[in-house]
Order: structure tokens, then C-alpha cells, then sequence
């Protein structure tokens, strides 16, 4: 009986390492609340019925306040519990700021950061009002170093890393865990769909494989750790060195992959 089963919530969970992590979600047990912008979240619904669970689908805009809070609304209609939640919608948009429109690093900013916070103030009320919960947020390799020509991403991340930390703490009593996951370069269609397909993080054959992170995400999740770095051990590498390394030399680095025209 699908009751019998614990509920987990996945914002962006109908591709990349969103529906990595729903399926981890599904082959341990979970029956999933799937979010997506497009009419692709029916689709991956049905792949997840294929697990063996109960998958339930729902169409919405996360950069508006209607789409966060339908979302929402959605799921708590349900009438259930949410066990587990990860909040993993986030957007991309390389190219140099002084070129970039504003309403396209608005609305990353609408999704990455102000969504984020809005889904979290809901799916946190809910867990500590039941005495139990984990919730995954997910950040990147990203907020650990500046990201010049994806100027406003980087940072945006960066709150979501702080925001994770800060909220475990203020839940440590609760029965609510808060874990960040940090993925590195990961093979899915983030950088294309962020309009950098002419930089070296428009190839995909030298990133993380995406289920590896989400595997990496729900163990460190379920086992109730403040975070985790997902993918390889070059990648959890360069996340240690970014604590050590000046902050120029970073940027550096960085501009020479994300820079239009790099590949």
C-alpha cells in the first residue's frame, strides 16, 4: 500500500542529477513528488512507477511564487508525511555579467536562491511539526571558489552551501536533519542549457557521472551529514584545495574554463 511507504519531495526532479536523485529516492523504498517545468516530469513519473513506487507528478514555473507554493500545495494535498526532501532545482547563465540581461540573472536568482528559501520555509514547518525529517539541499563545488562569466551562479550557490549549514544548526534538536550537496562538473545539460556550450564545461565526456552524485547525495542525507562533495576524488580534491587557495588565483582558473570561446 502506497502509505505504507515514506513520501520524498524532489524539486527539478524530472532530469539531471534531480531525477538521479528521485530514483534513489524510489529504489529505497520511497514513493516521489516530482517537480519540472516542462511536460517531461510525467514522463520521468512514469519511470519511476517502474521502480515499484508511486510517483507523483507536477508541472510548475519555480521561479514564480505560484510555482514554489503549487508545488507545495500539491504535495501536502497528498495527506502524508514528507520523510525526505531534496530541493535541487537550480539554473545556470554563463557570459560575461556586462553583457547578460538582467531578467535572466533575475530569474536564476528567483530559482537558485529565493525558491530555495520559499519551498525550504514550507517543507521545514512541516518536518519539525512532525518531530522528523531530512531534507537535502543542493549546491556545488561552485560556492566554494568566485566563478567569473557565471557571475551570479556561483553566488548563488554559495548561499544555498551557508543557508544548508545554517539551518542544520538552528534544527539540531528538532529531529530534522539539513544536508548540503555539493556536486562538481556533472554530465547532464546544465552548462547547454546555461548558454556555455563554446566553454570547456560544454564538454561533458571529463565530468561526474550524475548518478554517482546522487548516489553520494542520499547517503550522506540518510546518514544525517552536514554535507558532502559529489563526485569523483579529483573533484572532493579541488574542493579541499579552494579553503587554501587565494581567492585571484580561483577566479583565474575559472574564467579560463567558463569563458565564452574557451572550448
Amino acid at each position: 500500500m502506497p502509505d505504507a511507504r515514506p513520501l520524498a519531495l524532489v524539486t527539478g526532479g524530472s532530469s539531471g542529477i534531480g531525477f538521479e536523485l528521485a530514483k534513489q529516492f524510489a529504489r529505497n523504498g520511497y514513493d516521489v513528488a516530482i517537480s519540472g517545468q516542462s511536460e517531461r516530469v510525467f514522463e520521468s513519473a512514469d519511470a519511476l512507477r517502474e521502480l515499484g513506487v508511486d510517483a507523483y507528478p507536477h508541472r510548475a514555473d519555480a521561479a514564480t511564487y505560484d510555482g514554489v507554493e503549487g508545488f507545495w500545495t500539491f504535495v501536502d494535498d497528498l495527506g502524508r508525511p514528507v520523510e525526505a526532501a531534496a530541493l535541487n532545482v537550480g539554473i545556470g547563465h554563463g557570459g560575461a555579467f556586462v553583457d547578460n540581461d538582467l531578467d535572466d540573472e533575475l530569474r536564476l536568482i528567483a530559482i537558485n536562491v529565493t525558491g530555495t528559501v520559499h519551498m525550504a520555509k514550507r517543507v521545514v514547518q512541516h518536518m519539525v511539526s512532525n518531530g522528523r525529517g531530512k531534507l537535502l539541499i543542493v549546491s556545488s563545488v561552485s560556492a566554494t571558489t568566485p566563478t567569473p562569466y557565471e557571475t551570479v551562479y556561483g553566488p548563488s550557490k554559495a548561499f544555498g552551501f551557508s543557508f544548508a549549514e545554517s539551518l542544520r544548526e538552528e534544527l539540531r534538536d528538532t529531529g530534522v536533519t539539513v544536508t548540503a550537496l555539493l556536486p562538481g562538473a556533472t554530465d547532464s545539460d546544465f552548462h547547454a542549457n546555461a548558454g556555455m556550450g563554446d566553454t570547456k564545461f560544454g564538454d561533458n565526456s571529463w565530468k561526474n557521472d550524475k548518478a554517482v552524485v546522487a548516489q553520494q547525495g542520499y547517503d550522506a542525507l540518510i546518514a544525517g551529514v552536514d554535507h558532502v562533495v559529489g563526485g569523483d576524488d579529483a573533484t572532493k580534491k579541488e574542493a579541499v584545495d579552494n579553503r587554501k587557495t587565494p581567492e585571484p588565483e580561483k577566479a583565474a582558473k575559472m574564467a579560463k574554463q567558463a569563458k565564452p570561446g574557451s572550448r
